[in-house]
């Protein structure tokens, strides 16, 4: 064990521990006294975010409260109408969760990478456009053709947003303006070509997507793969570039946004009743952004719960049901509106009940020792003032019989002296 006294005069000790750059450990060994969090929160870099694995109990509980609305409107739509609830009505709801689950899973992803896509809207009214017109030469040549535009602009959005380091919905919104911009060009509704049914396989359709919703929830609640994921999240100055790794995460989660988003436009195109209308798509927008959040996805990145987005979708698609069920008209931005609402309640619970538990000695307790010689990434605990040690060796008290010293007698006597006392 080797001690050091820090400028304040405390004592750090390093048990064991060796560190071979800054902040980061290269072996650690338990020693007495010291907490198992304190070790395993070590290897934590403290740049990308607290130390500590992040809470979900704030996200079960959200979610069990959605499941139980859920269950109230899906009873509501069943007694309204039982046909919604079975047969084609059914199958076509599902596609509807799952077209709209889509786009909530393309704007959470790129919100848990903190930088959210707002064109999500626009690329999906245009690749349904595109479906329409394109329709009748087939699925596969009018699907690829848009899946590659869709994966050139991702990846040009990603670019502008990693290499110049700027917000994400701000690149994406000029993103956005350009798609607007080509859907103004048409200025009529568009007639789907061809014959394009998926309601022959929703069932797949919305096992597939619950799957990847599920699945996808339960690899980032993984400590390390959410912190890789928000990595991008800034933690000190906003104009920060957050590193390569951050970079690489963050444009791959917008490329896959935008493709998911075109998927999203393809699957409304062809479960709709009627043409395809051109418009803005913002507020397809606000609604897929709105649904993530209400799903406790944070608006400022990194954290989200497991279920919470297949249960906000669902929610969302059967509340529209069955106010159409009741003759009355849900406008899809006062649903987004009301959804992105309750989300921004939901980020502040999440954020402040789903961050790690401080724990007491782990590294966000302790301070850095420095000095001429030990480099600052040493991070010790503070001990106890230095006034309560005790003496290395102990002062040794006198035994009872230990005769006096005889030049510890006084030198001069007031009595008479001992030879006094002596016969002459």
């Amino acid at each position: 064990m080797q001690a050091a006294v820090d400028g304040d005069g405390r004592q750090g000790e390093a048990r064991g521990m060796a560190y071979d750059q800054p902040g980061r450990a290269a072996s650690a060994e338990p020693s007495p006294g010291v907490p198992a969090t304190v070790l395993e929160n070590v290897f934590d870099d403290p740049t990308h975010g607290e130390p500590g694995r992040d809470r979900v109990a704030v996200h079960v509980v959200w979610e069990l409260l959605l499941l139980l609305a859920l269950a109230g409107l899906a009873y509501l739509l069943w007694r309204a109408d039982a046909d919604a609830l079975r047969g084609d009505r059914l199958r076509s709801l599902l596609v509807d969760v799952v077209a709209l689950g889509l786009l909530a899973l393309a704007a959470g992803l790129s919100l848990r990478t903190a930088a959210v896509n707002l064109a999500v809207g626009p690329v999906a009214v245009a690749a349904g456009l595109h479906l329409a017109e394109q329709g009748d030469r087939g699925l596969r040549e009018a699907l690829v053709p848009a899946l590659v535009v869709a994966a050139l602009g991702g990846l040009a959005l990603a670019l502008a947003v990693v290499v110049l380091h700027v917000p994400g919905w701000a690149a994406s919104l000029a993103g956005a303006a350009g798609v607007v911009a080509w859907i103004e060009q048409r200025t009529a509704p568009v007639t789907l070509q061809g014959a394009h049914d998926p309601r022959g396989v929703a069932f797949h359709l919305f096992a597939g997507f619950a799957a990847v919703a599920v699945l996808g929830g339960l690899f980032g609640a993984i400590r390390a793969v959410r912190r890789l994921v928000g990595r991008f999240r800034p933690v000190a100055d906003p104009a920060h570039r957050r590193g390569t790794v951050a970079a690489v995460v963050t444009a791959t989660a917008l490329v896959c946004s935008t493709v998911l988003a075109m998927l999203a436009g393809a699957l409304l195109a062809a479960n709709g009743t009627g043409p395809v209308v051109p418009g803005t798509g913002l507020d397809w927008t606000v609604l897929a952004v709105g649904v993530a959040m209400l799903g406790g996805t944070s608006a400022y990145g990194r954290r989200g719960g497991i279920l919470g987005t297949l249960l906000a979708v669902s929610l969302v698609v059967v509340l529209l049901d069955w106010t159409a069920v009741e003759g009355r008209t849900l406008s899809r931005w006062a649903v987004g509106g009301a959804a992105l609402a309750v989300g921004l309640v939901v980020t502040r619970l999440v954020e402040a009940y789903g961050r790690p538990r401080g724990v007491t000695g782990e590294v966000a307790d302790v301070a850095p020792v420095s000095d001429g010689s030990i480099s600052s990434g040493w991070t010790l605990t503070r001990p106890g003032p230095a006034d309560t040690w005790t003496p290395a060796l102990p002062t040794p008290t006198p035994a009872a019989d230990t005769p006096p010293d005889p030049w510890e007698a006084p030198r001069w006597d007031t009595g008479p002296g001992r030879w006094d006392d002596r016969d002459r």
